[in-house]
């Protein structure tokens, strides 16, 4: 399956997990792709994959990655060099707060690529500096956030299946649709009529200190990613030894809260640009190419777009391969562009300040 040979790396070696569940062959007179699924853009897309493969765009550039997590370790450094050089009266707070952030949210583009793996050609490196970033550098589990995303990526905007879209309907409701068919019910948690103004105060500066903070935690905890939550914890060890010696209990908690406020609203604004003014509806169970098309656009390219959001400016290249190291995504963007107009398929691109306000 596509979604298989997008996610994984090592084919021989996942392949052994897969005996169990062969139940035999299709019958000779069966038809190999299901009625749902266009075979003739299912076929010119494996013909896609074998282009990518043969151009190497699937080969990490490894400076590149490098010089990322230098960046974002030099900034995590200066954050603290602030207030012990300018001490901590508002003006050092507030410039050491930007700056710890700015280091948090590329961290945060950084551990998205080592779970999808496309940093190293090891599955095994892959993991062991996503814990290192994820849990140490952030304070969050990796494999908390490889269980949600994976779901995401195989479903994308799927009600039920994708963990992203789980706000509908409580906090709000997403897709014309199921918007539709929740005011048949008449089933109502939210004033949603007034959710383009709630918005901007309940999910970009509130996920991740209130939800995430603690979901993490939780799911680490129930599942037993012992690892992860050793590792974890030392990012909280760090962060009270260094910044406690500096500030005031009161002042430690705000700093920390505030932050995370500020990579909450960076990081929603990001994310939720590419995906929630697609389509949101139930799995139509479609091939790979138009569930990933329908659910995700793109933002027009630019050196600060792509270092703002760690090229998801480029979400649909990222969607259809995700393994693909980003700093790839440019190059096979006018393949995936040319598969689109010969299927008729629309390939949304807009600029930065648009996407963002079709997420209100």
């Amino acid at each position: 399956q596509d979604a298989f040979a997008a996610f994984h790396v090592d084919k021989v070696l996942v392949n052994k997990y897969l005996k169990s569940l062969e139940i035999g062959e299709l019958a000779p007179d069966q038809p190999s792709v299901e009625p749902t699924k266009n075979k003739m853009l299912v076929e010119d897309f494996h013909e896609l994959c074998a282009t990518v493969e043969k151009m190497g765009l699937l080969k990490p550039n490894q400076l590149f990655f490098f010089l990322l997590l230098a960046h974002i370790l030099l900034l995590d450094t200066a954050a603290w060099l602030v207030l012990v050089y300018f001490g901590t009266s508002l003006v050092p707070f507030m410039v050491s707060l930007v700056v710890l952030t700015i280091s948090q949210v590329q961290a945060s583009w950084l551990q998205h690529d080592l779970g999808h793996h496309s940093v190293f050609s090891k599955t095994k490196w892959n993991h062991l500096l996503h814990k290192f970033v994820m849990c140490h550098l952030i304070g969050a589990s990796a494999r908390w956030w490889t269980l949600l995303h994976s779901q995401h990526h195989a479903k994308p905007n799927c009600f039920h299946k994708d963990p992203d879209i789980d706000m509908h309907p409580f906090l709000f409701t997403l897709g014309k649709k199921l918007s539709v068919e929740l005011g048949i019910k008449k089933t109502k948690y939210m004033p949603y009529n007034h959710q383009h103004k709630y918005f901007f105060i309940t999910l970009p500066p509130l996920l991740f200190p209130t939800y995430f903070n603690f979901h993490t935690f939780y799911i680490a905890y129930t599942k037993r990613y012992w690892g992860d939550l050793a590792w974890m914890l030392t990012f909280y060890i760090r962060f009270c030894f260094i910044y406690g010696s500096l500030l005031e209990i009161k002042s430690l908690l705000a700093y920390y809260f505030l932050f995370r406020m500020l990579e909450s609203s960076w990081f929603v604004w990001v994310s939720q640009m590419n995906h929630i003014p697609m389509d949101i509806y139930y799995d139509k169970n479609l091939d790979w190419v138009s569930t990933q098309l329908q659910a995700t656009c793109n933002v027009e390219q630019s050196l600060f777009n792509d270092w703002f959001t760690g090229h998801l400016n480029f979400q649909i290249e990222h969607h259809l391969f995700p393994r693909m190291p980003r700093h790839n995504y440019w190059k096979v963007a006018p393949l995936v562009k040319s598969l689109c107009a010969k299927h008729g398929i629309e390939y949304h691109c807009k600029p930065l300040l648009t996407a963002f306000a079709d997420i209100v």
